[in-house]
Parts: structure tokens; C-alpha cells; sequence
């Protein structure tokens, strides 16, 4: 168990519809605009903000306490962090596990993403619920937040917009780590032959599915999103994956 270093200042969410909650900045001290969206996950924060598919959305959550085992390089869905914030009611003060390499503070500064909390994450859940999606910017300028509200107003909306080209891989490459297991646990062990050829096109595919894969005896080819149809045929695969990811779908028409 460890305490977790931090450094706070104040901050603010700032709603498209001027509603403005109140709270202490964390993690990156930037301002950041994005399309905002709730997660009711009890557990797996670091799974969702590392999951490629919250591209340029600010993630609140309605647990209560977040951060309370750190984090650690082997359950992330993607190395590199593409979420435009994260918001929560309470930041733990420790991370008990002893797998944690980093507090959550530390980490999300590191990948240049703020985080807020101290404000009421189920009022502001139902407020996203009821309105719908609205867009919304973290900021540490608390003094200037009909100047932020200008920003936020002016960012583009999700609808339209075609974020893939953020997220996929640059060129095609082999996964081969298998899912992750204890030394001493008795299913820690190698992973079975392999029996099928799996080509996944990355739309913003997370880790832990190309784990599961291999884990059951699949080789794994991973492809950028732009690979064409007769390319990827020619790699002999068995079977096909096309992954989620971020964005509005209707504007990937060369996934079709």
C-alpha cells in the first residue's frame, strides 16, 4: 500500500449547456474539450480510460472512489492514452495492490490527461442522461469560464466525425502475449498451440481482445483500418475481426 503523490489546484467541468461543476484538478493541469459521457463500472477505470474507443470524450464515472489500486503497464487496453479527460467523485488517497506501478494521478499526467473530481457524478450522470450527449471541457482556468464555455461551444461534435485515423496501428504487426496470470497461478500457463489464423482490423481494438485470442490457440495479425479487403485475404486467415473504436461510425465507410 502506498500513499499516492499528488499535486491539486482548483478546476471545473464546463457543460455546452453553461452548467459548471466545481472541483480539484488532478493529472495533467491542462484544459481539455470533448464529447462528455458516463460509465457506471464499479471496478476497471484503467481499462476504460486506456480504451481507445473514449477517443476525444471526457469519461465520468459514478463510482465513488476511484484509483484505489493504481495502475500497471499490463492491463492497459492501449499504450498510448486518447481520452480528453476523466472525471469522479472521490480520488483515493492510496493504491493498495500489489501490482500498481504508478498512482493514477501520476499517470494521467504522464499522458497529458486531466482529471477532476470532488463533484456529484450521479447528478451529473442524470443530467447526461436526461439532456444527452453534450460536449464539455475540464479546465484549471476557473476564472474564466464564460471563455470556456466559448470554447467548448465552438469544439465539433462527435456526430461526423471520423477518429480512427487516431487510434489505428500505423502498419501491420503479430500479437503475441497471451492473458495475463500470476506466477503461482495454477492456470499460469503456456499458451495452447496454434490452431487458427485471426486477422483483426484495428478501428481502436483493445488489448485484452487480442489476449483472449491468443490465449485459445490463435495466431494474431493485427491490421491498420485502412488495409484494403484483398490485402488482408492474402494474409490466409481463418477468421476476421473488425473491432469497435471511437467516433461516429457512419463516417467509416472504408471499413465497409
Amino acid at each position: 500500500m502506498t500513499a499516492v503523490a499528488e499535486t491539486r489546484w482548483p478546476a471545473a467541468l464546463v457543460l455546452e449547456n453553461g452548467k459548471v461543476h466545481r472541483g480539484e484538478g488532478f493529472g495533467a493541469r491542462v484544459e481539455s474539450v470533448g464529447e462528455v459521457v458516463f460509465n457506471t463500472s464499479i471496478t476497471g477505470y484503467q481499462e476504460i480510460i486506456s480504451d481507445p474507443s473514449y477517443c476525444g470524450q471526457i469519461v465520468v464515472m459514478t463510482a465513488t472512489q476511484i484509483g484505489n489500486v493504481g495502475i500497471n503497464r499490463t492491463d492497459l487496453e492501449a499504450q498510448r492514452v486518447v481520452c480528453a479527460g476523466f472525471a469522479i467523485r472521490e480520488l483515493s488517497p492510496i493504491a493498495a495492490s500489489w501490482r500498481a506501478e504508478a498512482g493514477l494521478p501520476a499517470w494521467l499526467e504522464t499522458s497529458g490527461v486531466p482529471g477532476i473530481d470532488g463533484i456529484d457524478t450521479r447528478a451529473l450522470t442524470r443530467c447526461l442522461r436526461d439532456g444527452g450527449a453534450m460536449r464539455g471541457a475540464i479546465t484549471p482556468h476557473v476564472g474564466e469560464l464564460a471563455a470556456v464555455l466559448e470554447r467548448v461551444r465552438r469544439a465539433p461534435k462527435m456526430d461526423g466525425l471520423d477518429l480512427v485515423p487516431r487510434v489505428t496501428c500505423a502498419a501491420r504487426y503479430e500479437w503475441t502475449e497471451p492473458v495475463w496470470r500470476a506466477a503461482d497461478d495454477a492456470r499460469a500457463v503456456a499458451p495452447p498451440p496454434i490452431a487458427h489464423h485471426v486477422i483483426a482490423y484495428d478501428f481502436g481494438i483493445k488489448e485484452n481482445i487480442l489476449r483472449q485470442l491468443r490465449g485459445v490457440g490463435c495466431r494474431v495479425t493485427v491490421v491498420p483500418a485502412s488495409t484494403p479487403a484483398r490485402e488482408a485475404l492474402a494474409l490466409g486467415g481463418d477468421g476476421f475481426i473488425l473491432s469497435n473504436g471511437p467516433g461516429d461510425p457512419a463516417t467509416v465507410t472504408y471499413g465497409v
